[in-house]
């Protein structure tokens, strides 16, 4: 074909300049021996003459001058004056012959075909420019063929390519369009690929969506398609999610159309295993022709594939580290789970306490059993350690050490029962308190390296002693406790219409509603100060936040009023501020950020949040008069063990939320100290700052205490903590197994129940885990990770988290209903939703993970459901 104004597809002359970018990569690619759709370009030279003889040039270029892209009007105004001036001249004769010339060749009587913008600006490395222009599809005859060419010609002047062309620096003028005419391949399947992960930035993982039908209900954003992920060097595939595909795109009259799928089809997998090696052989081929990766548009019919398009991936993220898919254990005949207190660390952990803070608590647990509970202290018990950076509890122990703990812990349990809470009330809790204490009112900045490093070390050593006590006092004992009393009662003593076990339990005074009542306090205060109770209701939590540290009182507040508020405040953080998150001690602290105690105290002030004494004493009244009820009921011997079991319940039952509330006494000096301590590391350049401090081990820190007490050079850790931090990353991603090996039982024994988040199964759209509080409530979910997502919440939403504490607690009072991935009966989340009388779900296992914020979903606390009502 020897046409001025138009190229043989595989033209080898075509380039940028004469086709534009999709044109001259198709060109590349069929030559490269592709399966490419056959068809023909209508150069650039083919619309600049048009232009001319219809001498619209100067109608573009004064329009354009009256752009300001910073009003979207004069771009809409600028579009609408070029393109009808485009679609209301002719195209030249000898340039629309050239075009129905070339479409002749094409098979059959008016053959389908699909006309395609090609811009020279377009399909670049830097700039694809993806879906500036128009296509169109299904044209049939040489009239419909030179309207579209002409559409197309106009689409080079949308509001949006006008826009992207300026931001991108990119001059109106000399710009000009080629067109793609191809034979329309009537595509059963049609879908993209990418041969990077373009969520991950995976460059070794390829990403596939298919849809039915054509392939412009994907490009539009018109249905959610299949998505696989291809392991490119294996070619496996690595997951298939299939879609609800209700759309699909289809040839109607000259034209085309979104019809509804066939409900045989919605669900199922659109691409089947061989088609999908057979695309990912191709995407392989083009991205080595390439040497890029790249954004790939195809089609499958009558099990033959074609290329219908081929782009560089502009946008690609930097390639993240993959979220682990095996779980190695440390010994490979060894059980490990997460139970315990590994409810607290939910998380994977910082590198600094996975290896300084696990070992404190390995301490903490020794020193348990070798003071308290009579153990040989060479034999060592350090049950923590990590795998894929989570906290694992070993069940895997040395012949010897089993028989020490079955000859000497079991025997002891009697006496932990006996002295536990006093040995923790007496010995645990007063060390800790002593050594925070001590080292709270040291000034940091004249210690040396060493004396910090050695406040970190004895301070932890403290928190570690402390909780060691505390899991055998309380911990442990609080559950027993409660799972006696609740056996007792439900036969001996309930009947229909008699509340839960849970009612002889509530109403109690403990560290999380003292701090409740002493907010409700602080909020009453500030009501009778007008002025500043305006500026707290009427200020967002993260100004106030600012103006706590600010000397001078924002207008219209008197000066010693706002000294009073300042003092008021602290003294609440100072008492309460300490309560963790999490055990990780990289994690903030609410005293580190108090936007959420802030916003319950807003709560307070303007009558929306109830008055926890008012609570509390309803739940007291509700408790007395159950007791009372149970009673009435017994005598004798049955009396006798419903007293017992309920007395030692109910002793336990502060104690525990107590004991939990206090884990975090020591850590805003511990975390004042590594700061400091942090802040010297960095300064010698071996991090960025000092949180980065976190992100380094425990040998690492020695190492650079060390070199700074000696004035040596620090070895530069910049790029390993940053890869540590991508590593964390991508572990967040997964959800660690509650055993290894994977079961349910240890030793012939049931430990689901105590396993983190074991309870939770998906079917279908339902979530099940732990009826934890009863109720039932549909609202808008919202997945809180932790205090930096605390701005989220909203009044009335149900709170989505992987754990809470007693920190968590100012966010109950705005929630309807709770669900956890991790947690069961007695965690802290079931009480404290019982006690605010919201329905609660725990240890659901995935709830994070399949929640996404905004979704719709109900809760039902007896049955232990949570049901997906909505997409996000």
């Amino acid at each position: 074909m020897t046409q001025k104004y138009t190229l043989t597809l595989s033209n080898s002359t075509a380039s940028l300049e004469t086709v534009g970018g999709k044109g001259a990569s198709l060109t590349r690619m069929i030559n490269a021996g592709l399966p490419i759709p056959d068809g023909f370009h209508i150069t650039t030279e083919a619309y600049r003459q048009f232009i001319i003889k219809n001498d619209l040039e100067p109608i573009i270029q004064e329009a354009i001058s009256q752009v300001d892209v910073e009003k979207p009007s004069t771009l809409e105004s600028a579009s609408r004056r070029i393109i009808a001036s485009i679609t209301q001249a002719q195209i030249p004769p000898e340039i629309s012959a050239d075009i129905v010339e070339a479409y002749g060749d094409f098979p059959g009587k008016d053959p389908a075909v699909a006309v395609r913008s090609s811009a020279t600006a377009e399909d670049l490395p830097e700039a694809s420019f993806a879906g500036q222009q128009e296509s169109y599809l299904n044209v049939c005859g040489a009239g419909q063929l030179l309207e579209a060419t002409k559409k197309c010609w106009a689409s080079l002047w949308t509001a949006r390519a006008i826009s992207y062309r300026l931001q991108q620096g990119i001059s109106s003028e000399g710009v000009a369009l080629a067109v793609v005419v191809q034979l329309l391949v009537p595509a059963e399947v049609a879908g993209i690929l990418f041969t990077a992960n373009s969520i991950t930035g995976q460059r070794n993982q390829a990403l596939i969506n298919a849809a039915w039908g054509l392939g412009e209900a994907i490009v539009g954003g018109k249905v959610t398609p299949d998505t696989i992920t291809v392991n490119k060097e294996t070619g496996d595939v690595v997951s298939y999610e299939v879609a609800d595909k209700q759309v699909m795109t289809v040839r109607v009259n000259g034209a085309t159309e979104e019809k509804a799928v066939p409900e045989t089809l919605r669900t199922v997998p659109a691409l089947s295993k061989e088609d999908t090696q057979k695309l990912m052989d191709l995407g392989v081929r083009i991205e080595s022709l390439y040497k890029m990766p790249m954004d790939i548009e195809w089609t499958l019919t009558d099990g033959e594939l074609a290329i219908v398009q081929a782009r560089p991936i502009t946008s690609l993220p930097e390639e993240q580290v993959a979220p682990p898919t095996d779980w190695p254990m440390p010994d490979p005949k060894g059980q490990y789970m997460r139970q315990s207190i590994v409810d607290l660390m939910p998380d994977p952990l910082s590198p600094l306490f996975a290896t300084l803070g696990l070992s404190a608590i390995n301490d903490g647990i020794n020193i348990l059993s070798w003071e308290f509970l009579r153990m040989p202290q060479d034999v060592e018990l350090n049950v923590m350690l990590t795998i894929n950076g989570y906290a694992y509890q070993t069940a895997s122990y040395t012949p010897r050490q089993w028989w020490v703990l079955l000859t000497r812990m079991v025997p002891s349990f009697p006496r932990l029962l006996r002295d536990g809470v006093s040995w923790w009330q007496e010995v645990g809790y007063p060390y800790y308190v002593e050594v925070t204490d001590r080292w709270q009112i040291k000034n940091l900045h004249d210690l040396s390296p060493e004396d910090l490093w050695s406040g970190v070390n004895e301070v932890l050593g403290a928190f570690a002693r402390h909780l060691g006590t505390l899991m055998a006092s309380t911990m442990g004992p609080s559950a027993g406790s409660e799972q006696l009393f609740t056996n007792v009662y439900e036969k001996l003593v309930r009947q229909n219409g008699d509340p839960s076990a849970s009612t002889f339990l509530m109403g109690f005074d403990n560290i999380p509603l003292k701090s409740e009542k002493a907010l409700f306090d602080l909020a009453d205060w500030c009501k009778d100060q007008a002025e500043l109770n305006a500026y707290l209701i009427e200020t967002p939590s993260e100004k106030l936040v600012v103006d706590l540290g600010q000397a001078e009182a924002p207008p219209n507040i008197e000066r010693d009023i706002w000294d009073q508020w300042q003092q008021r405040f602290r003294e609440y953080l100072n008492q309460f501020g300490y309560s963790i998150y999490d055990m990780d001690f990289a994690k903030p602290l609410p005293k580190d950020e108090p936007e959420p105690i802030l916003e319950m105290l807003k709560m307070f002030i303007t009558g929306q949040g109830k008055s926890p004494y008012e609570r509390q004493q309803a739940y007291s009244t509700k408790r007395e008069q159950a007791e009372q009820m149970a009673r009435g009921r017994l005598r004798g011997i049955k009396r006798w063990g419903f007293e017992k079991s309920l007395n030692w319940a109910q002793s336990q039952a502060p104690l525990r939320e107590d004991g939990i509330a206090e884990i975090g006494l020591g850590y805003p000096v511990l975390r004042q100290m590594l700061h400091e301590l942090g802040s010297r590391i960095a300064a010698a350049g071996a991090i960025t700052d000092a949180d980065d401090i976190y992100w380094l081990e425990e040998i690492e820190v020695e190492a650079m205490v060390s070199a700074l007490e000696k004035n040596q050079m620090l070895s530069n850790m910049i790029d390993i903590v940053q890869e540590r931090k991508e590593i964390w990353q991508a572990r967040k991603q997964v959800i660690p197994p509650p055993q290894l090996p994977p079961g349910k039982k240890f030793l012939g024994f049931n430990v689901e129940a105590v396993l983190t988040g074991a309870e939770g199964r998906v079917e279908g759209n339902i979530i099940k885990g732990i009826g934890a509080s009863p109720g039932q409530v549909s609202a808008t979910a919202r997945v809180l990770h932790g205090p930096e997502d605390f701005d989220q919440m909203q009044r009335g939403d149900i709170l989505v988290a992987s754990i809470t504490t007693p920190a968590w607690t100012p966010l109950f009072a705005m929630a309807s209903g709770v669900v956890t991935d991790i947690g069961g009966p007695l965690s802290h989340g079931s009480i404290v939703a019982r006690e605010y009388g919201i329905p609660a779900i725990l240890g659901t296992g995935y709830a994070t993970k399949l929640i996404h914020s905004g979704q719709k979903i109900a809760v039902d606390g007896a049955a232990g459901t949570v049901t997906l009502l909505e997409n996000s």
